[in-house]
């Protein structure tokens, strides 16, 4: 969903640009940096002290511009939101599931809270998982890899080189309808407040509907787990993290994934993050947009 998102936000953009690109060349207008010595022939010998470029400046002609492109960036955003529906799997998961969520607008991290017994369960990911992720990174460089070997093989190879191309665009093309989701982070905390101060906190990833362990770390401390802080943030770094989640013993690993899914770390959550995250990115971004148009237009 997010890439077809982000293709319909670059399609206007591009036709915008190519409108505004025209309208500039159609309008002559004087650059704004101009060479001394081209200053120094155009200047008097003694000229007086002049304020229309402040004056100019001051005009600020660039805001109205930069509103009706705010605006027009918003009327794509609208437009998408109306044309898609929430995933079923949001309204699913919140109705079924023990866990609160915890959303503060302009926040790019959102919280799911719940208590399982005497533990105190908090996950923690971020809509910056997608904003960063970058679904054909690893495509375009297998993809300059074989043109590269196309080309030292001679003129045959550019012409394999081109038909694979083309072949790669035809296959990125196919799967922006049906993409899988970005790989969102999770930062699974359980504490047993009362019992001991003491925390786990499992680094996990939730992708294609299944959730994967990467590490599993023990602190003496839950506000160390928690990283609310610089100096948690600091006293973590200093911690033994444990060995890779995958070089534990087997049995050991399944019976872990096995304590995760008692507490609702489970497929349905998997599913429900990364929905969510893409869901909450389109708020924020709206939300981003609205901001700073009233602030050009105050």
């Amino acid at each position: 969903m997010l890439s077809v998102r982000n293709f319909a936000r670059s399609a206007p953009r591009a036709v915008a640009r190519l409108s505004t690109a025209a309208l500039r060349q159609s309008v002559a207008r004087p650059s704004t940096f101009v060479k001394a010595s081209s200053l120094s022939a155009l200047r008097p010998a003694q000229a007086s002290f002049s304020t229309t470029v402040f004056r100019r400046a001051a005009d600020a002609e660039t805001d109205e511009e930069l509103s009706a492109k705010l605006e027009s960036e918003l009327q794509i955003e609208e437009d998408m939101k109306t044309s898609e529906q929430e995933p079923a799997s949001i309204k699913d998961f919140l109705n079924n599931s023990a866990f609160k969520l915890i959303d503060t607008p302009g926040q790019e991290v959102v919280k799911l809270e719940r208590d399982f017994g005497d533990e105190k369960i908090t996950i923690s990911f971020s809509i910056a998982d997608i904003t960063n992720y970058d679904p054909y990174a690893e495509d375009s460089a297998l993809e300059e890899e074989g043109l590269e070997d196309d080309a030292v093989q001679g003129g045959n190879g550019q012409r394999k080189g081109r038909a694979a191309e083309e072949d790669i665009d035809e296959e990125l093309e196919e799967e922006l309808e049906d993409e899988n989701a970005a790989p969102i982070n999770l930062s699974i905390v359980v504490e047993k407040p009362g019992k001991t101060v003491g925390a786990l906190n499992i680094d996990a990833t939730a992708q294609d509907g299944n959730i994967v362990v990467e590490n599993l770390f023990y602190y003496d401390d839950a506000k160390v787990a928690k990283v609310e802080s610089p100096e948690a943030a600091q006293k973590r770094a200093d911690v033994y993290p444990g060995p890779p989640f995958g070089s534990l013993d087997d049995d050991l690993q399944v019976l872990m994934e096995r304590f995760l899914e008692e507490r609702g770390i489970t497929q349905a959550l998997a599913v429900f993050v990364p929905d969510y995250v893409d869901v909450k990115e389109q708020r924020e971004y709206t939300r981003w947009l609205s901001n700073v148009k009233a602030f050009i237009d105050a």
